[in-house]
């Protein structure tokens, strides 16, 4: 069983940068899928963006489309997030998640291991 741990959190000013890391235990890493999700106070947890086992296929919200890129070194047993132009609205605990398949995964409901998450604050 894959365990997760976020790093990277903090305070940023707007139009700013982070890089978030998700390092993942286990063996069998490379053959996950991987989902970056947040949740802001009093609100659900989203979608940011997602990529495949092989880190050749990515997908992103429409939110963060253009802004955050995702990418993962399965030697390294970690996924990155990294963010620019970041705006107060992106303001949330963010999330790294997993499931053992070899597709795209989007729904969060898709999704069986997760990390404790860091916190991402953006000041205006």
């Amino acid at each position: 069983q894959v365990q997760l741990v976020e790093s990277g959190g903090g305070l940023v000013q707007a139009g700013g940068s982070l890089r978030l890391s998700c390092a993942a235990s286990g063996r069998t890493f490379s053959i996950y899928a991987m989902g970056w999700f947040r949740q802001a106070p009093g609100k659900e947890r989203e979608f940011v963006g997602s990529i495949n086992w092989a880190g050749d296929a990515t997908y992103y919200a429409i939110a963060v489309k253009g802004r955050f890129t995702i990418s993962r070194d399965n030697a390294k047993n970690t996924v990155y997030l990294q963010m620019d132009s970041l705006k107060p609205e992106d303001t949330a605990a963010y999330y790294c998640a997993a499931r053992r398949t070899v597709g795209l995964v989007v729904d969060l409901k898709d999704y069986d291991i997760w990390g404790q998450g860091t916190q991402v604050t953006v000041s205006s």
